[in-house]
């Protein structure tokens, strides 16, 4: 099979741990008989000092065109003073708009080598970690009208949360057929007891349950979920919600596992196209120091594999490789605990291209 795609590198350890992720595609398209084609787009700082915006037209393009989107990081303090309409992070909402990237998949799974990483008691960890957040990217109060007024003397803001029910629709079938490839499991994230906009999410969600008989369906209210992501991760499958329940809460949940640096994502269009990156920043302070944890973007590619180019088994070698080089004791410094061997970003990312089979 041949697949395009586009690397976005980006800044701070982003060219890093992209470039690992790359040896793992590498050895999957030589073992399996694939052919991947990549192709380098600037975006965020480093094509600022480049082109003085944060992605040209013609990156866009690239990006528009290929199969799929690898991306790094962006951003750091070089770049704080910019004007607010070419920051590096404008990239990214430019990005999800061009390509319509409308679902984003944030699985959280504790590889049990690091239980000892969680803030969780461990009989709570011992039950095991492993759900997903299927949030809608696109909506929302993110994206609704906002405005500020003065009324009797003071300063008074709106911002309205608006959502249509094609825009749940198309979220929610996202996350069912995420279920039905996991655990069958689904619970809706909503405050349907207090808005309007969550009793249509509520009614538009139960009625596209009836087509997925196979998926245990269930409702639960976003206080409630946070308090339940503490209290008993474990009984999460695949959580979906709107896009301000949905950013909180998937950065809640990426605690769980004690490390930023271990949490892949995937942003989803109707299309195959997807882009997929690590959670974590950039992290200026640490780049080019061949310290930075690669396993994140590395996991990325391997949602890469999985939803955007159907490659199961493809994707399961890349799991099964990380797996492997935890149970081996080798850890990145943000994972070392003593007794277990410490080794840089290239070194992580060779050990587990040698592990894939």
């Amino acid at each position: 099979m041949n697949k395009n795609i586009a690397v976005l590198r980006g800044d701070g350890i982003g060219p890093e741990i992209v470039n690992e992720a790359i040896k793992a595609l590498d050895k999957i398209a030589e073992i399996y008989g694939h052919t991947f084609n990549y192709s380098d787009v600037d975006i965020g700082g480093c094509s600022i000092d480049k082109f003085g915006v944060p992605i040209t037209d013609e990156g866009m393009n690239i990006c528009k065109n290929s199969d799929s989107v690898l991306l790094g990081a962006v951003g750091g303090p070089k770049w704080d003073n910019c004007p607010p309409e070419i920051r590096p992070e404008k990239a990214l909402l430019a990005v999800r708009k061009e390509l319509g990237l409308f679902a984003n998949l944030r699985p959280t799974c504790l590889f049990l080598q690091l239980a000892n990483a969680s803030p969780l008691k461990q009989e709570i960890v011992g039950n095991g970690i492993d759900l997903m957040i299927v949030r809608e990217l696109t909506g929302g109060i993110y994206f609704g009208k906002r405005f500020t007024e003065e009324k009797n003397g003071e300063l008074e803001a709106t911002d309205y949360m608006t959502y249509a029910e094609s825009e749940i629709e198309r979220i929610g079938r996202v996350a069912f057929d995420s279920a039905m490839k996991r655990r069958k499991k689904l619970a809706s994230v909503d405050k349907a007891n207090v808005l309007d906009s969550s009793r249509l999410w509520r009614k538009t969600m139960h009625k596209l349950a009836e087509e997925y008989p196979e998926v245990e369906y269930s409702d639960i209210l976003v206080d409630n979920t946070a308090m339940q992501l503490i209290k008993n991760p474990s009984q999460f499958d695949v959580l979906v919600t709107e896009n301000m329940f949905g950013d909180i809460l998937s950065d809640e949940a990426s605690m769980l596992t004690g490390s930023i640096g271990m949490m892949p994502s995937a942003s989803l269009s109707s299309t195959t196209l997807g882009m997929y990156e690590p959670i974590h920043g950039s992290a200026p302070d640490i780049a080019g120091m061949d310290i930075a944890n690669p396993l994140g973007t590395i996991l990325s590619a391997a949602l890469m594999l999985r939803y955007s180019f159907n490659m199961a088994k493809e994707a399961d070698a890349i799991e099964t490789a990380v797996n492997a080089v935890l149970d081996e004791g080798y850890r990145t410094g943000d994972i070392y605990e003593e007794g277990t061997k410490k080794v840089g970003c290239k070194e992580m990312g060779d050990l587990v291209m040698q592990r894939i089979k």
